[in-house]
């Protein structure tokens, strides 16, 4: 058996079930990727929103254990998430989701078959960031009118 000079080789050598050896492709990196393209940005950032809304599922059991401890436990949460801090927080929240959401819609016309030629990849990566922008500040001023 050669030495390996380089110790990823180790992950390409696999076996076949009838056991005759084989060579496996390495996956790509995020070294190969252009991350100021559009496809791969938009990428990333659907897992990073995914993450985000782990964090936002970890508020949302604070505020809720909160209220169940009791008033001056859920005063405490109250007073946190309407700081300025806990607003930027909850306004990145909501940017999150409806990114993860416009992102995942755009993910199901994929999974159906449509839109993988490039132009209609970037046509739709666009609609997903405007739409994101636009429906982040119409709940916003929604809730700011409802909480006025």
């Amino acid at each position: 058996m050669s030495i390996m000079q380089d110790s990823r080789e180790a992950t390409m050598i696999g076996r076949r079930t009838d056991g005759t050896p084989i060579r496996r492709p390495l996956s790509p990196h995020l070294q190969v990727y252009d991350m100021m393209q559009m496809t791969s940005a938009l990428s990333i950032s659907g897992r990073i929103t995914g993450v985000v809304w782990s964090i936002g599922l970890l508020i949302l059991v604070w505020w809720l254990v909160a209220a169940a401890a009791g008033p001056s436990a859920f005063a405490t949460v109250q007073w946190f998430l309407s700081s300025w801090i806990g607003m930027l927080g909850l306004f990145g929240l909501s940017a999150a989701a409806w990114f993860h959401t416009l992102n995942g819609i755009r993910h199901l016309a994929w999974d159906a078959g449509h839109g993988y030629d490039i132009p209609t990849t970037y046509r739709s990566g666009r609609a997903v960031l405007i739409g994101t922008g636009v429906a982040t500040l119409l709940t916003w001023l929604i809730a700011i009118i409802a909480w006025g």
